[in-house]
């Protein structure tokens, strides 16, 4: 795998600097960072990214999240430490869940009493699906 830059600062002018772990590692001339060939590793699509970042925002927590899309709940942490995500203070609203088959969900939709004044969002689960409802508390 070829190097083109130095990571830290983005610099083209490098040298050799031994192997380590049978691997090439290089120094930066300009900033003295060393570096070696960059892993191939699974990057995580952005539209997850934006989903789970989205979901922290409606109020779900980290294993929540990691439940319904299947991403590592350290992965999200660090997606909102990365970003700066502050979550809003709102204790008017509190989330409920329940797991529904496909006949199940269809009655609930039935009954607009289910949904009214609720935010709704309905995720697959294998054969099943969850469905999250943000409810205002009653007073």
């Amino acid at each position: 795998m070829k190097i083109e830059l130095c990571p830290n600062c983005g610099s083209d002018s490098y040298i050799k600097s031994g192997i380590v772990n049978n691997r090439q590692r290089f120094k930066c001339k300009k900033c003295n960072y060393f570096f070696s060939v960059n892993k191939i590793g699974k990057k995580i699509d952005d539209y997850y990214v934006n989903k789970s970042l989205q979901l922290y925002l409606e109020g779900l927590t980290y294993r929540e999240i990691e439940r319904i899309l299947g991403i590592s709940h350290v992965s999200i942490m660090n997606w909102v430490k990365k970003y700066n995500i502050k979550r809003p203070y709102n204790s008017d609203y509190h989330p409920t869940y329940k797991i529904l088959n496909a006949t199940e969900l269809g009655d609930y939709f039935k009954k607009t009493e289910n949904i009214k004044g609720a935010g709704v969002i309905v995720t697959e689960l294998g054969d099943k699906f969850m469905l999250i409802k943000w409810e205002r508390f009653k007073e």
